[in-house]
């Protein structure tokens, strides 16, 4: 963990895990940026800031953080409170994400997240998990059938490059199966270029400027609601990061886990405020991590640093960025069933390993909040539009909704049967 290997491969392995981390960046980055900005000039400005910010976070979770080889991008469960809030006004959001990292920051800074730990069972994480990938189906399903193109081929594109990924993933030996989603990026941007014959990638000549002032357009507003739904996605959000921080502590047996994990929540909470300031999603650490550890024989934490710095580097490129965003709805769509059906996929491996369902009421517990979640992510506009608009970010928040739900059957309902 802590080898410093020379320039060469330290370089070398660090393009790996550049080319690991990009993609989550421009999937995730792309839906944000789209959701918060409809000028062009603005979306590339949030890709630019999120480059950055990811790239720095990096290095600082490193050297200063958990300082474990983990590598980092936006949290998919704060893309839920996005969604939850859009009818509330941006500033509502950011301010709700940086008092969510500070909230994060308190955890680690004073120990309190042993004692939230004891809350989270096996069946209450496995949920979130799958709360997640359920939540965010309208989403997948706004991108694939509501993008331009005809619909019969949107669906073909995005069942075949799915199962293309997968086939792939099984495949695929070693570090390449950590480029899976990058080389269906690739692919889908072809095919899609191919068929359509809509080859539009945009080249940049004039973006908002990418200075000081322009990252920091920050306004406080207080809502209640918003800021209630977002602590749960940071609920949810410590249970990812201790999960990351804990698989690869335990495979390269790093000492005073701890130690690590608090200072790697600590740092993950500061990280969310500086996001909440920039006005952008924030990031956790990612569990594809030992994945590439075990493929490239390389635990050392080094080589993040210059990948790290690649991601800084590509903020100051906003023609790399304008083409980025470039990317077909259908495709980031595609992407992201990929990426929701592996979250499922470890939901379910984690009621299998732990047991999780041995009787018809913990199968109850697991399977009503699921309920409870699809029927509110799928909800009316017209019926959530007539709910109050202090309760809509919660009421109206599937994966809030849903996190309630289980809470409330496992350590109240069924309290009994534990």
């Amino acid at each position: 963990m802590n080898d410093k290997p020379s320039l060469f491969p330290m370089l070398l392995y660090g393009l790996q895990w550049f080319v690991i981390s990009v993609p989550s960046i421009i999937i995730l980055g792309a839906i944000t940026a789209e959701m918060n900005n409809s000028d062009m000039s603005a979306q590339i400005l949030y890709m630019q800031k999120l480059f950055a910010l990811i790239g720095f976070g990096l290095i600082v979770q490193v050297l200063w953080g958990h300082r474990l080889p983990l590598v980092i991008g936006p949290a998919s469960v704060l893309l839920v409170g996005i969604i939850a809030a859009t009818s509330q006004k941006a500033d509502a959001v950011n301010t709700s994400i940086l008092l969510g990292g500070c909230f994060l920051f308190i955890l680690g800074a004073s120990g309190l997240f042993n004692k939230i730990q004891r809350i989270f069972t096996p069946r209450i994480v496995s949920v979130i998990l799958a709360l997640i990938a359920f939540t965010l189906a309208p989403v997948i399903l706004h991108l694939i059938f509501g993008s331009k193109g005809p619909i019969l081929f949107n669906f073909l594109l995005a069942f075949s490059l799915s199962l293309f990924m997968i086939y792939m993933n099984n495949r695929l030996q070693g570090v390449w199966r950590s480029t899976v989603v990058l080389l269906g990026l690739i692919l889908g941007m072809f095919i899609y270029f191919l068929f359509t014959n809509s080859f539009s990638l945009v080249w940049v000549t004039e973006v908002s400027s990418f200075t000081p002032s322009s990252l920091l357009n920050f306004h406080f507003k207080i809502d209640g609601g918003v800021i209630l739904s977002f602590l749960f996605c940071y609920v949810a959000l410590i249970v990812n990061e201790l999960g990351s921080i804990q698989s690869v502590g335990h495979q390269i047996g790093a000492s005073a886990m701890d130690n690590r994990r608090r200072r790697g929540i600590c740092a993950t909470g500061l990280l969310n405020s500086f996001s909440g300031l920039l006005g952008v999603i924030g990031p956790v650490d990612y569990s594809l991590s030992p994945g590439v550890i075990s493929a490239t024989g390389c635990a050392s934490r080094y080589p993040l640093i210059p990948a790290g710095i690649g991601l800084i580097i590509c903020a100051f490129f906003p023609s790399l960025i304008g083409m980025i965003s470039s990317i077909p709805d259908v495709v980031v769509g595609t992407i992201l069933l990929y990426l929701m059906g592996s979250q499922l996929s470890a939901a379910l491996q984690m009621i299998a390993r732990e047991k999780a369902v041995e009787t018809f009421n913990s199968g109850l517990i697991i399977g009503f909040p699921l309920m409870v979640a699809l029927l509110i992510a799928f909800a009316p506009e017209a019926a959530l539009a007539q709910l109050p608009s202090l309760i809509r970010p919660i009421l109206g928040n599937g994966f809030v909704m849903g996190t309630i739900t289980v809470l409330f059957l496992e350590h109240i309902v069924f309290k009994e049967e534990k």
